[in-house]
């Protein structure tokens, strides 16, 4: 009988054949490792319940559905837009979402320059003295 290689040279065969005795071996070392069902729950591999198999499909549909109508709920009682922006919760533009963030930096950076300018106008406590504002013993150090 010609040996498989020589009749058909495009098939390989498999000369690596793993013995059951190399093999219960590999899968007893695989299995000490094997994590346990508590990390498995914790990285949502499995499921984290109490159920019985044949129910946790049921469970799991009966939770996206509360779920589902608690989302829906919500948005039903959520204020409208004109609520929040009286509220000062929204802004009260008409810009896109992207350049808000922009236009809240520059108004505040204007009010800083607004302020810091007035404070640099301010009178000294000498001339407010001089004006007879404050009396000399208030006279701030």
């Amino acid at each position: 009988m010609a040996n498989i290689n020589e009749t058909a040279p495009d098939l390989k065969v498999d000369e690596t054949h793993i013995s059951p005795v190399e093999r219960r071996n590999s899968l007893e070392k695989h299995l000490q490792h094997r994590p346990d069902a508590q990390d498995l729950k914790n990285r949502h591999i499995l499921l984290d319940t109490n159920a019985a198999p044949a129910l946790q499909a049921a469970q799991l549909q009966l939770e996206k559905e509360r779920n589902t109508d608690n989302l829906r709920k919500g948005l039903e009682h959520r204020p409208e837009r004109g609520d929040l922006i009286n509220r000062n919760i929204l802004p009260d533009t008409n810009a896109a979402p992207g350049i808000v963030a922009n236009q809240k930096a520059l108004d505040k950076q204007m009010r800083t320059d607004a302020l810091e300018q007035k404070l640099q106008r301010r009178p000294t406590a000498d001339e407010l003295v001089q004006e007879g504002i404050l009396d000399a013993n208030e006279k701030p150090q």
